[in-house]
């Protein structure tokens, strides 16, 4: 193809028409407005941002003071509100930012509701958790160091997340609960635990030395004892289920304290109606396994 001089004047006069067409002032016009947007909304959500986190900083600050909660709870809910509100601004930032470009937002969320609902039923379960493990915190049902008994699993909280609690057992077992399966929480630490000394004797025994020797056990060891928060209560002969009878003390002590007083008082009362020849009958050994 032979391309002549005509040819050329005639091609480019084509694109010297079509770009006089063009409306610059217009175009430059809207690109500036459209940038001054961009950097106004930037400028906005930014400061938005910035306030909203400093008066979540200062409102849980307060609260912790106020209410005296574990730190551990507090910097977790601290942490999930602070996400949750950054979430929030960048979401309405970038409607905003897509409008400004022209972008469809509504087309663009409604096909995003199709993918949001399938991929929601997908992630049921993980909700459930995370706004399971929420409430746990929120409402505090328990801390770490609580001795729980969740379900069937009892022991020591470790750890408590949004999305796991996790509880070891008295025999060194990690049980890793998820959130949405606590629906019963039995909390061993939160209040004064009950101290019941049972003492296994023959039908036949003194009960009334019994009684002044546990008196006198009593007098010696309870002011030694802080922990305890209500004195003992001798209740007497109790007849148990097996036919036996056992002679009972109760007292009440500070959680975590109960073990250790049970044992130090249960040797001191054995060893004294020992001294002032009362037996102390062993109970009948169960060889019986359980079905």
């Amino acid at each position: 193809m032979i391309v002549t001089a005509t040819t050329v004047n005639e091609q480019t006069n084509v694109w010297l028409k079509y770009f006089t067409t063009i409306d610059w002032d217009k175009i430059v016009g809207t690109f500036i407005d459209k940038v001054l947007s961009l950097l106004f909304f930037t400028v906005l959500f930014l400061i938005l941002y910035r306030l909203g986190r400093f008066a979540l900083n200062r409102t849980f600050k307060s609260y912790q003071r106020r209410a005296h909660l574990t730190g551990t709870r507090v910097k977790t809910i601290h942490a999930l509100s602070v996400n949750v509100f950054f979430y929030l601004v960048l979401f309405f930032y970038l409607y905003a930012i897509l409008s400004i470009l022209g972008v469809p937002v509504g087309t663009l969320l409604a096909g995003a509701g199709v993918v949001g609902l399938a991929v929601g039923f997908g992630a049921q379960g993980f909700v459930n958790d995370v706004v399971t493990g929420f409430f746990i915190l929120l409402e505090a049902q328990f801390d770490v160091g609580d001795v729980v008994k969740l379900g069937t699993i009892s022991g020591t909280v470790t750890n408590v997340g949004l999305r796991t609690t996790v509880v070891k057992s008295s025999d060194g077992t990690v049980n890793f609960i998820p959130n949405r399966n606590i629906t019963i929480v039995s909390n061993l630490s939160r209040s004064n635990m009950q101290v019941l000394i049972k003492l296994p004797l023959a039908p036949s025994a003194d009960l009334d030395l019994v009684r002044k020797t546990i008196e006198r056990v009593n007098q010696d060891l309870v002011p030694k004892f802080t922990t305890i928060t209500e004195e003992p209560d001798i209740l007497g002969l109790t007849e148990e289920k097996n036919g036996a009878f056992t002679y009972q003390v109760l007292f009440y002590a500070e959680n975590g304290e109960q073990v250790s007083l049970q044992r130090t008082f249960l040797g001191a009362y054995v060893a004294a109606l020992n001294s002032a020849g009362i037996k102390v009958v062993t109970p009948p050994l169960n060889l019986q396994s359980g079905s």
